[in-house]
């Protein structure tokens, strides 16, 4: 076995231990004597990163066929989250190479199995964060895949078949139909796409609290891509709103663009003191190593500060700030296919998009390099279905 496919199995057996067993690892090993072009029998073309330098190039590769539940889709649009960066890095030490990036995908339906019933071709669908789960224990049971142990992410994950799962930097996409979202006609796709993971991990947590209810206010730490999305969800909720950012120029763009009540300078010691135990909530999306005893002072007496952001450090906890008011530091993690199913039509209803910057394929690499430094406003989007051709070899 060459070196590669070892570190391959290595990481395999031990990020993924929960999840998959001996069998599992073994059809690895035979299905990556293989190469990717060769896995299965429809031909794939997309962008991939091959080793942690997270340099993206033109890389075909293959999907299967689609099977009696499976739904086939044709990319138009993938959404690059933050996620994308830290994993074609291999910032969390679990990718798998050569990697596909992209879970924010938004496309239209060509193929659909005999046992589809949730879809027709022509459909404009998308898919997000995963592709299957046990759909057997308690999580599952409940129509939240996403904390089921045997989750499989849409892409750097391994699927049943003991194949690298590949994501939306590529012309095209097969899932089960459990895991297809459906776009009412009236939005958007480029801008709907984001919503499929940026969306979801800031309604869900909304949603659950309690937070998403008319009269709470809610702060929400940090104006990117997860934070500009969660203020319009809690405005359409009919929440109060407070933004919370270290960069006072976003204070224009979160109170007249964005629709905001209030804006705070967490850098301002006199802004903060004037704003303690005023928040029913906060999401923090912020994904950098930052303080949170200045946050759980702004919290009332039994408030909550839900964490969807993934620094790469940990956080410092202090204990005491909880202790004294009853409060809660809680994390959540995007939300089951019913509730991304909910969120969508939500935001249909309410005419919430994400803010973005379409790009071409080719450009991905300069957008990561963007992306790193916070550059963007607020969302990268691929224009696949026109741009992604023209980089074949």
């Amino acid at each position: 076995m060459k070196h590669k496919q070892k570190l391959v199995l290595l990481l395999v057996s031990s990020h993924h231990s929960n999840h998959y067993n001996n069998d599992n690892i073994a059809v690895l090993s035979s299905k990556m004597a293989k190469s990717p072009e060769e896995e299965h029998p429809v031909k794939a073309f997309g962008w991939a990163a091959r080793d942690s330098s997270g340099h993206l190039s033109p890389f075909n590769f293959s999907r299967r066929e689609t099977g009696d539940e499976d739904v086939r889709l044709k990319v138009l649009y993938c959404g690059i989250c933050h996620t994308d960066l830290h994993n074609i890095k291999n910032e969390w030490g679990f990718s798998l190479f050569p990697m596909v990036p992209g879970h924010e995908i938004a496309g239209e339906v060509t193929e659909v199995g005999s046992k589809v019933r949730k879809v027709k071709v022509g459909d404009k669908v998308g898919v997000g964060c995963m592709v299957g789960a046990c759909h057997s224990c308690e999580s599952c049971a409940n129509d939240l895949e996403n904390y089921c142990p045997k989750v499989i992410p849409t892409y750097t994950s391994i699927n049943t078949d003991g194949t690298i799962t590949y994501g939306g930097y590529s012309d095209h996409m097969v899932a089960n139909e459990r895991y297809i979202v459906r776009f009412p006609d009236s939005m958007p796709l480029d801008a709907a796409a984001p919503l499929l993971c940026a969306g979801i991990t800031v309604y869900s947590p909304l949603k659950y609290f309690e937070l998403a209810e008319q009269g709470k206010h809610v702060g929400i730490v940090g104006l990117g891509g997860l934070g500009h999305v969660a203020v319009k969800f809690a405005k359409a909720f009919g929440a109060k709103v407070t933004v919370i950012s270290t960069s006072p120029s976003k204070k224009t763009e979160a109170l007249e663009h964005l629709g905001a009540d209030s804006f705070l300078n967490s850098r301002d010691p006199d802004q903060l003191q004037g704003a303690m135990g005023t928040l029913d909530g906060i999401i923090d999306t912020v994904s950098a190593v930052h303080p949170i005893l200045p946050l759980l002072g702004l919290l009332k007496s039994k408030g909550k500060l839900v964490l969807v952001g993934v620094p790469d450090k940990p956080l410092e906890l202090p204990v005491i700030s909880l202790i004294m008011g009853r409060k809660t530091v809680s994390g959540s993690s995007i939300g089951g296919m019913k509730e991304t199913q909910e969120m969508i039509d939500f935001a249909a209803k309410h005419n919430i998009t994400a803010d973005i910057e379409v790009i071409s394929m080719d450009y991905v690499n300069t957008a990561m390099e963007r992306l790193a430094k916070a550059d963007v406003r607020y969302r990268f989007v691929i224009d696949i279905a026109n741009t992604l051709a023209a980089t074949k070899p």
